[in-house]
């Protein structure tokens, strides 16, 4: 691991609001920096080497593949890391803790289920107003 990677670690680790995250983690072909099954957000850090050669177009392939696989990838770059990890790792908390867990979506959104997730917002608390829970974020980028 390299030291920005090490620093962001030493946050990510302690589960803050239980957030569970994974270092060096395999997705298909792949292998992640860090990962949070809860969010399936993939947090890669980028040194100066992925703006060299063909890092750059490796990277976007690499993307695609994982937004395909239905994960959300934020790529930060190392020396941001560096400057302030601690708001590096607060966004990426942030991040993460606002996504419902996958069974809670899977429960809203089936015929029968819902339970209390599905009752939380049966009483047309939907930021948009409906009575569904709200729009979650999609795509990639940074944070």
């Amino acid at each position: 691991m390299t030291l920005p990677e090490r620093l962001l670690w030493s946050r990510l680790r302690k589960n803050p609001e239980g957030i569970k995250f994974r270092r060096q983690h395999p997705l298909g072909e792949y292998v992640v920096d860090f990962f949070c099954s809860r969010a399936r957000t993939v947090i890669e850090i980028d040194g100066i080497a992925h703006d060299m050669g063909d890092r750059p177009s490796r990277d976007a392939r690499r993307d695609a593949a994982l937004s395909g696989m239905g994960f959300r990838i934020f790529r930060i770059p190392a020396s941001e890391v560096l400057e302030d990890f601690d708001a590096v790792a607060d966004a990426i908390f942030r991040a993460c803790r606002d996504v419902p867990p996958p069974s809670a979506l899977r429960a809203a959104t089936s015929p029968g289920g819902g339970g209390v997730f599905r009752q939380e917002y049966s009483q047309n608390t939907s930021p948009i107003g409906g009575g569904g829970p709200p729009p979650s974020g999609g795509g990639g980028g940074g944070l």
